[in-house]
């Protein structure tokens, strides 16, 4: 089998024609520490904290300000995420930073009187804004875990910001990609670092000064050098010229929280992964065992049995997503039914393999667009074998595009990530329901899926994703490569992906994921199939039997990703 998904995954990279498939471009082998990120130089101070003599979760920290810096677009100060942690003893734990809402949200904040929904509102500007919860997070997992000093892990920032970063040509076309945007929302600044009078150039450096003070005062104060003193001034001043709601209270009060893993088991794997309020480590779980259930080791890899029954078990899983998941700390979420086999089995029972289900069928609703969409993963493991998964996020790219005053930083837009009204959709097209209706202090549901994989009592695989609504199909394809399909670790990251999510009834695929015969057999049975570009973006560590570690970059999608180990 694993010859065969090798053969047909050549065949697909040379379709595709990306040198990147090459995999001595992509993977890096290490027996001392991996590090794995969305930009080089972050992977870069990852690595050079690890020889330092940090372990992962310093090296961690160092990553997450670095890519602020460096990855604009979703690293950040002022989004938040989730952090999925294995200690080497084979402990786990997890860490909560995702956003809360502000204290004076409502839940019909984005609902005009004649009950028509304002998603803009939710999407764009001030008033999308929820509580920051990054640097927090990165104190609290500083607090229990680190092992060198905090002023240490923020200084390649701080020296990024203050140098400059030479731009890549990815980069630089994505800033001028959402110049006029960005310009919008800031109209009236003197200073707006990520826009300038013409268009970026490959090559061109991004100084960025009023970022580099916000990180020493971080470095000098940490949680109080953002929360409290000059930076929450700067925010809360951004904040009121905007019309915003976020108040000093709202950054006093905000905690990050550490909650108890969620574990599965599929095939002989423990799979460790996010609770709620992400819905990545619920729905991972319901679809690895789906995949399970349905045997799919004995179809092909891009075969129609295989793409066609992940769809059917993504429908159900994301219409669970829509009705029963939100903030455990507001919401009794059902999680330990919702992973059970009882529960599973039934689910899933209506499945045909030779007849697609439509979605209004498993439940009502209607959505019509999936639209743009960023966030970052990276994935950290050390030679004593401590490993990190986090995936950390502004929510759309660049966040609501405002840029703090004076602080240099980029604000999220994360209030999109409720449901501003039931059976709405988010930009992602993902829709929601009561469970995830916007109250005051209340994190949103979200996709991210940081995962962590074992076998044998042994770290398998640390992986994860960007990529809104897709990030849980993602994740779970790049497990069942290496599982169903005996991929190596660069083929699982290489191999085509697609993506369906209940509602829209559709399913999204990547170019040459399929050939023209299996495609027509999938849309005979009433799929309607529509390509997308790119689907997720992996940043995997993989720890092979014999002890190797192998990290492997999404360059076919990211090539400014990259995989460093010593």
């Amino acid at each position: 089998m694993m010859k065969k998904a090798y053969s047909i995954l050549l065949i697909l990279c040379l379709l595709i024609g990306q040198s990147s498939c090459d995999q001595k471009e992509t993977i890096s082998k290490g027996s001392d520490g991996m590090v794995v990120t969305a930009h080089f130089l972050a992977s870069e101070v990852g690595a050079d904290i690890l020889k330092q003599g940090g372990n992962a979760f310093d090296a961690a920290v160092a990553v997450q300000f670095a890519l602020a810096v460096v990855y604009p677009r979703a690293g950040n100060i002022a989004g938040g995420g989730f952090a999925v942690i294995r200690t080497a003893d084979g402990k786990y734990n997890t860490l909560d930073f995702r956003e809360k809402a502000p204290l004076a949200a409502y839940e019909n904040m984005y609902v005009d009187s004649s009950g028509n929904a304002l998603t803009n509102l939710g999407q764009k500007g001030h008033l999308a804004v929820g509580v920051p919860g990054s640097v927090d997070g990165m104190c609290e997992l500083h607090k229990k875990y680190g092992s060198i000093q905090w002023e240490k892990l923020l200084q390649p920032a701080i020296d990024f910001a203050g140098n400059g970063i030479k731009l890549t040509e990815l980069e630089a076309n994505k800033l001028n990609d959402y110049r006029e945007r960005i310009l919008t929302q800031n109209s009236g600044k003197k200073e707006i670092r990520y826009v300038k009078d013409t268009l970026f150039l490959k090559g061109d450096i991004l100084l960025q000064p009023e970022l580099k003070e916000t990180l020493k005062r971080i470095q000098l104060d940490e949680r109080e050098g953002f929360y409290g003193g000059k930076t929450a001034e700067l925010l809360i001043s951004e904040i009121q010229n905007g019309n915003g709601i976020i108040t000093n209270e709202d950054l006093k009060n905000y905690k990050a929280v550490w909650r108890e893993a969620l574990v599965g088991k599929y095939r002989d794997c423990k799979i460790i992964s996010m609770p709620p309020p992400s819905s990545g480590g619920i729905a991972l779980i319901q679809l690895l065992k789906g995949a399970e259930k349905f045997e799919l080791r004995n179809y092909g890899f891009a075969s129609m049995e295989h793409f066609h029954i992940m769809t059917e078990l993504e429908r159900r899983v994301y219409a669970d997503r829509a009705t029963w998941l939100g903030d455990p700390d507001f919401y009794d979420v059902p999680t330990s039914r919702l992973i059970s086999d009882v529960y599973l089995d039934e689910r899933f029972s209506d499945i045909s393999i030779d007849k697609k289900s439509d979605s209004q069928e498993i439940k009502a609703g209607e959505v019509n667009v999936i639209e743009s969409f960023e966030t970052t993963h990276f994935s950290i493991a050390d030679k004593a074998g401590n490993a990190i998964a986090i995936t950390t996020t502004l929510n759309g790219n660049y966040g609501c595009k405002v840029v703090v005053d004076g602080a240099g930083f980029l604000l999220n837009n994360e209030m999109d990530d409720f449901s501003i009204k039931p059976g709405v959709p988010n930009q992602f097209g993902l829709v929601g329901g009561m469970a995830n209706a916007i109250q005051p202090e209340k994190r949103m549901l979200s996709s991210m899926t940081p995962t962590i994989v074992e076998k044998d009592g042994e770290l398998r695989m640390v992986l994860g994703t960007p990529g809104g609504s897709t990030i849980i199909t993602s994740v779970f394809q790049n497990i069942i490569n290496a599982m169903e399909f005996e991929m190596t670790p660069q083929e699982c990251v290489n191999a085509p992906r697609i993506h369906s999510q209940w509602l829209p009834d559709e399913i999204y695929i990547e170019p040459n994921a399929i050939d023209n015969v299996t495609r027509e057999r999938l849309e005979k049975m009433g799929h309607v199939i529509i390509d997308m570009s790119k689907i997720g973006m992996m940043a995997n560590i993989f720890v092979q039997e014999n002890g190797d570690v192998i990290g492997c970059a999404d360059t076919i999608r990211h090539k400014d990703s990259k995989a460093i180990g010593y």
